[in-house]
């Protein structure tokens, strides 16, 4: 019986091998935006594929980097308007001023910057330090390869700490951050890219019902004293199914304050959820067979629980789904499953 490597090559050894890989000289230059000023620039989808990129010495440009990276730093940049996609590692503003951008990273920080607005996702905590008059908000935005972007970098859109702003260089009786006005629209900030650049063949949107990362209250005031914890544990659609949560509680007027996406072990399980516990351990990671991790929405309203209660009952009668029982214990679940969620991130 034969086999297929059985046989020995005849090649000579003056001869060329063909399959000798090919090596690609990167140019630094495709990966650096430098000196720049009044002008639109940045890359295409498919152009950084994950590599490190810089951006430094820019003034009134309009920048958008519709890609994922590993990466970015941005130096000395003064009154420019930024789009950076979803990078896995952190995004880092340094000696920068009148700075609007929208970010989506794995760690966020700034030093010696000075009025910046920024448009954030962030699965870490942010940092600033020594710098002043930073405002913040939720990340809201669309392109067509954005949601690939985000599961290139390693991110989820369920995990974005944007409000819970670590200042690093506090100043007695000055505050060196705040929020944007919950009503701020992200384009009145970023513009959509001009009609006549490189640019315009992605197709953008500020619209929050169609951002890839959903728009969360985060640290503002809560409207109401009644919050609900809804709870997807692994399944085919879980991301799809808590979108359409999300949907569905938004169009009866509630607000999603926080989300997050978290693997709980057994233990966990029981420790959070409590009294409910023993019929969900079997749909955690660490199960036989194992199980992804669970998405969690805070949802927000006079009258939140009985509706999500009845959402689960007629939309996700099907999914394997934690709501909180009542109004009573409401809160108590909200707080057992975020605390342990922050606890694990190391937040």
């Amino acid at each position: 019986m034969g086999c297929f490597f059985s046989k020995k090559s005849k090649r000579k050894s003056g001869e060329k091998d063909d399959r000798t890989p090919t090596t690609t000289t990167v140019d630094p230059k495709d990966y650096m935006l430098t000196g720049l000023k009044d002008v639109t620039a940045g890359r295409l989808p498919g152009k950084l594929n994950g590599q490190q990129f810089v951006i430094q010495e820019c003034e009134n440009c309009d920048i958008y980097v519709f890609d994922h990276s590993a990466t970015i730093t941005i130096d000395d940049c003064v009154n420019c308007r930024v789009f950076l996609g979803p990078v896995k590692g952190s995004v880092f503003f340094r000696d920068c001023k009148d700075i609007k951008c929208v970010v989506a990273c794995q760690q966020f920080r700034t030093r010696d910057c000075k009025k910046m607005e920024v448009f954030l996702c962030c699965a870490t905590q942010p940092i600033i330090e020594s710098s002043t008059g930073m405002k913040f908000g939720c990340f809201q935005y669309y392109y067509p390869d954005l949601a690939f972007h985000f599961k290139d970098a390693g991110l989820s859109i369920f995990n974005n700490n944007w409000s819970n702003i670590h200042d690093f260089t506090p100043v007695s009786g000055e505050n060196n951050w705040s929020l944007l006005p919950e009503a701020s629209a992200v384009l009145d900030f970023v513009p959509a890219p001009d009609a006549e650049s490189e640019f315009k063949s992605v197709r953008t949107s500020g619209d929050p019902a169609r951002s890839i990362v959903p728009l969360t209250k985060g640290g503002r005031r809560k409207d109401s004293e009644e919050s609900c914890l809804f709870v997807f544990f692994a399944g085919e659609y879980t991301t799809a199914n808590a979108r359409k949560m999300i949907d569905e509680v938004r169009k009866t007027g509630f607000v999603l304050i926080q989300t997050k996406e978290v693997s709980m072990r057994p233990e966990d399980v029981k420790r959070v959820f409590q009294n409910n516990a023993e019929e969900l351990v079997d749909l955690t990671v660490l199960s036989s067979p194992p199980k992804g991790p669970v998405i969690a929405l805070e949802l927000n309203g006079d009258g939140v629980v009985e509706a999500c209660r009845n959402i689960a009952s007629e939309v996700f009668g099907g999914t394997k789904v934690f709501v909180s029982e009542n109004k009573n214990t409401s809160s108590r679940d909200v707080d057992n499953f975020f605390n342990f969620a922050d606890m694990q991130m190391g937040l």
